[in-house]
């Protein structure tokens, strides 16, 4: 490097915490307070009509046309059909449906409210007929930008790092009860959007009030209403020993499984993502068939309900855990075959988020591998969960609070479990993923 030039002394770095001292801050935290009521309302609605969907088309349908319980052919027809109109929306209308599944849960900022409709509508259908995908990605997006339209309205000069810390708290108060509690949401979003130093503070403040105010209006219309929150959680958790040296080894091994798993499921989805884009409406409509095929498929051959292949998973998660021991482990194993292929599928062209499939998947893993001797079903469940996550996210922080919280007391017993499993998965992942290629050519280095 050259010398420095002489000149005069540079000055000392300012205050990274001034802008809280200013007025401007202030109002700042107010408006996210206020924004956050509407938008937690808002976010609370789109889940329940989400589960209204499921039930209406999965349940109620099929006995308004005269079946005495829903046909395990029934998902074929109803995801070719879900193909066609996610298709449509993609291709028709503006935003193309919001962010890709396939290419991970990132943060590419507010989007413009013009999108927001074929954001809501491509979720809606993706999510209310059974695509393996969660709500938490359409939320994000939809919070922020509907929390970006309102402050525009209101102050018109806004400035752009104003209009992002409000589009960030709007996803925080989309998100605040959705994954069990506030803070975990604040974790997500704060590894999602690479926050760091200590600006972080300063940016995440607003967030976490957001996220405090909509999860209390979650719980508020959950009670009023009688719906619930549709917050993740789980009820009795099977008691779990302090963790051995066996369960040692099995975090390694899992954590390596759970990294090249992940690995295949990402790269599978890139791929068919590539190959559904070139006719978008036709080939998503053909995912819609794969994904109801395969729910086929798992009812036919384990006897079981087509349904847990469909969905994100998250809501199924309680049930699997309490009644594992019922499940034989052929039936184990070709839920994970099914619901992996499926979820690549979803990935390819729905449109919704890839969290509550991966903890699915991860967690049916586990839970295969605790038929084995020297692993108990709820360590192997949390650590799939923790695994999963971090090898299809790549969020390390997230993954162990996601599987750890979950568990409640039993978390903290088997956290040391978790954190190795999720190091070994993150490392893997990382070492298995391409390097990004220079495209500057070597006279740029």
């Amino acid at each position: 490097m050259p010398p420095t030039p002489p000149g005069p002394p540079t000055d000392a770095p300012g205050d990274p915490y001034a802008p809280v001292r200013t007025r401007r801050y202030a109002g700042l935290l107010l408006m996210a307070a206020l924004l956050g009521v509407p938008i937690s309302a808002i976010a609370f609605g789109f889940l329940a009509l989400v589960s209204e969907l499921q039930s209406l088309t999965y349940t109620e349908l099929p006995k308004a046309l005269g079946f005495e319980g829903t046909p395990s052919w029934w998902p074929v027809p109803l995801l070719g059909v879900a193909g066609l109109l996610v298709g449509l929306v993609v291709r028709r209308l503006p935003g193309g449906g919001g962010h890709r599944p396939a290419e991970g849960l990132v943060s590419t900022g507010a989007p413009a409210a013009v999108d927001l409709p074929g954001i809501a509508l491509a979720a809606l259908v993706s999510l209310g007929v059974g695509a393996v995908l969660g709500p938490e990605a359409p939320l994000i997006a939809l919070g922020g930008g509907l929390a970006v339209w309102a402050a525009g309205r209101v102050k018109r000069d806004l400035p752009p790092q104003a209009r992002a810390l409000v589009g960030a708290s709007g996803s925080f108060a989309a998100v605040s009860a959705l994954l069990g509690s506030p803070l975990l949401g604040a974790f997500l979003l704060m590894e999602v959007s690479g926050l760091a130093g200590p600006m972080l503070g300063v940016a995440l403040v607003p967030g976490l009030l957001s996220a405090g105010i909509g999860a209390l209006i979650f719980t508020g219309l959950g009670s009023w209403t009688g719906l619930g929150t549709y917050s993740l959680s789980l009820g009795d958790v099977p008691a779990a020993a302090g963790p051995g040296v066996a369960e040692f080894g099995w975090a390694l091994v899992i954590g390596v499984a759970a990294a090249f798993a992940g690995t295949g499921i990402r790269r599978l989805a890139l791929a068919l993502q590539k190959r559904v884009e070139r006719r978008t409406v036709v080939a998503t409509a053909v995912m819609g068939l794969v994904i109801g095929g395969l729910a086929l498929a798992y009812a036919e051959t384990s006897g079981r309900e087509g349904s847990e292949v469909l969905y994100s998973g998250e809501h199924a998660l309680g049930h699997l855990l309490a009644e594992s021991a019922e499940y034989s482990v052929g039936a184990l194993l070709m839920l994970i075959v099914c619901k992996s292929l499926a979820y690549c599928a979803s990935l390819s062209c729905f449109r919704g988020g890839p969290v509550f499939p991966a903890m699915f998947v991860g967690a049916v893993g586990g839970l295969a591998l605790s038929q084995l001797p020297g692993l108990h079903p709820t360590a192997g469940f949390a650590m799939g969960i923790g695994a999963m996550c971090v090898a299809m996210l790549r969020l390390p922080m997230t993954s162990v609070l996601l599987a750890t919280l979950l568990l409640g007391k039993e978390g903290l017993t088997v956290m040391p479990l978790v954190i190795v499993s999720v190091v070994v998965a993150y490392v893997i992942t990382l070492r298995l993923t391409p390097a990004p290629v220079d495209r500057a050519g070597p006279e740029a280095v």
